[in-house]
């Protein structure tokens, strides 16, 4: 018997035209599995409608985006039977990246048809759903600059990062996991899921989606000449050696800052007050894994 699958697609994720991905579409997924539907979304946060319009309808609710595209239609499935499958778009791809997910579109939509699917853990901040990564402090704040670039890529990433950290100051926080009270100074507080921001950029090289815990990355400041220092750990899976990064896991976590300021979830900056509230919520999100994806 088919499966009924919805394929959402955001037309500007990524800078990426996505004309030819109906064509593909037709092409490589496996109609004898599969009966799909194609919706080009039009409008902000009309994936997320679609999305939860479409549970209990399709069985799969495929994602055609980036990280922030995954993050709405994610969040209107997660905690129901319906599984999402991604089709990588983005600029970072985080999450795709972390789950063996081909970024080749061709290959991540023949990669539907083997119907790998795992349970997930996300995290909640403040009630709101991140499936990847959640964070405050630099990367927010360079989250906050990059949604008002009209460049989108990496490169565009990282430039705004140079442009930022020299007038860049960090934050005073306040934490509280699981019961125990912590006090730091920190350039930026990551809340890792998975591993990496996206690009192969590993904060967390540990961090695991099926172990019920939230890595929470606290960078401390740094002298800016290691600044490049700090991005080939990231990338070598090494960030966690450095004695700038402090690791600590847990499941509920409290962060209190000295007042309102940005927050970014999977990637999409807003400003949130000064007290925050994060937990994992366990095996959260049905998902169709690459087929290389090793499990908890």
């Amino acid at each position: 018997m088919k499966s009924k699958a919805l394929f959402i697609i955001n037309p500007i994720s990524g800078g990426k035209k996505k004309d030819q991905v109906p064509s593909l579409i037709e092409k490589n997924l496996d109609t004898s599995l599969f009966e799909p539907t194609i919706v080009f979304t039009n409008r902000a946060f009309h994936g997320s409608k679609l999305a939860k319009n479409g549970v209990g309808e399709y069985e799969y609710i495929i994602a055609v985006g980036g990280d922030g595209t995954i993050n709405e239609i994610a969040s209107s499935i997660a905690g129901t039977e319906a599984v999402l499958g991604i089709i990588p778009f983005g600029s970072g791809n985080g999450l795709s990246r972390f789950l063996e997910i081909p970024m080749d579109t061709e290959k991540a939509i023949r990669n539907l048809n083997a119907k790998h699917v795992e349970a997930i853990d996300a995290g909640k901040l403040n009630r709101q759903w991140f499936f990847n990564m959640a964070g405050m402090g630099f990367d927010a704040h360079i989250a906050e600059v990059f949604s008002h670039d009209k460049t989108r890529g990496f490169g565009a990433y990282i430039r705004s990062s140079f442009r930022e950290i020299n007038s860049y100051k960090g934050e005073h926080y306040q934490l509280e996991i699981d019961g125990i009270k912590y006090e730091r100074e920190a350039f930026m507080l990551s809340l890792a899921n998975s591993s990496q921001y996206g690009n192969n950029a590993h904060v967390s090289p540990h961090a695991s989606v099926q172990d019920g815990l939230l890595d929470v990355c606290i960078i401390k400041h740094f002298p800016l000449y290691k600044f490049p220092a700090m991005g080939i750990r990231m990338f070598n899976k090494t960030a966690d050696k450095s004695k700038y990064v402090e690791i600590i896991r847990g499941k509920h976590i409290v962060i209190k800052r000295a007042q309102d300021g940005p927050v970014h979830l999977d990637g999409e900056p807003q400003i949130m007050g000064a007290d925050l509230e994060i937990n994992v919520e366990p095996g959260a999100l049905k998902i169709i894994t690459g087929e290389h994806f090793k499990s908890a």
